[in-house]
């Protein structure tokens, strides 16, 4: 085997933990947090790749496009796998954002398919003013039924991930997916011609989407200010 290539926080750590040899190119978040490289500048090892940003400054973004979205916005719900990789280090991302927007968070957790109608019913009674998703393989599962349940429910949801605008989430704000993984590509190129992963940086989204459903939005009977859509890259009509 020449290389590896892990997509995901899990994925990468495992195959972190496979191998001490065999270059590892990872498409991940918060690859020092996780102990997968020791710097971003000098990852060291046998392992690089790309890190998909999911700090504090981008947790705020959305939390501040939100607030110019919905009126009187002020506690969010938030679904989270809560034993993903790096779930301190998110949690403690969307602590930090919420704080200085003045925004409350609800981490509701689904830990297996069994607590998803569980985890609903508790927002339902929370009644928040908006859901923010992850990208949790156990969230994507179930995105059909989450977004079912917030258009009942009149929740206006959010999302990092810009397919699940695609699924009726409100809005995303994120790192442009093609651009992480054309980096990534170029990267395992630079390897399989000779180049070490202990001196190639890990390199980090320059490019970010602001992505809107505007159908979602007159389904909850949101007029979206014309100098937020002036700045999505995409709008969904």
């Amino acid at each position: 085997m020449d290389l590896i290539l892990a997509f995901g926080a899990s994925e990468s750590i495992a195959a972190a933990k496979a191998t001490a040899t065999i270059p590892i190119v990872f498409l991940s978040p918060t690859p020092v947090e996780l102990g997968l490289v020791r710097s971003l500048a000098r990852p060291g090892g046998n392992i690089t790749g790309v890190s998909v940003t999911t700090g504090p400054a981008v947790i705020g973004k959305i939390l501040e496009l939100l607030k110019t979205m919905v009126p009187g916005l002020s506690r969010v719900a938030l679904l989270i796998d809560p034993d993903r990789p790096g779930l301190a280090v998110w949690e403690q991302s969307v602590r930090e954002a919420a704080q200085t927007l003045r925004v409350e968070p609800r981490m509701v957790p689904v830990h297996r398919e069994g607590d998803v109608e569980a985890a609903l019913a508790t927002i339902a009674g929370d009644r928040p003013d908006a859901l923010l998703l992850t990208a949790d393989p156990l969230i994507i599962l179930h995105l059909k039924r989450i977004t079912d349940f917030a258009a009942r429910h009149r929740l206006p949801t959010a999302s990092l991930a810009r397919p699940m605008v695609d699924d009726g989430c409100l809005m995303s704000y994120g790192p442009n997916a093609g651009d992480l993984l054309r980096r990534t590509v170029l990267y395992v190129d630079k390897i399989l011609k000779g180049a070490r992963p202990a001196v190639l940086p890990v390199e980090q989204p320059t490019r970010f989407e602001l992505v809107i459903n505007l159908t979602t939005a007159k389904s909850l009977g949101l007029t979206i200010p014309q100098a937020v859509l002036s700045r999505a890259d995409e709008v969904v009509q």
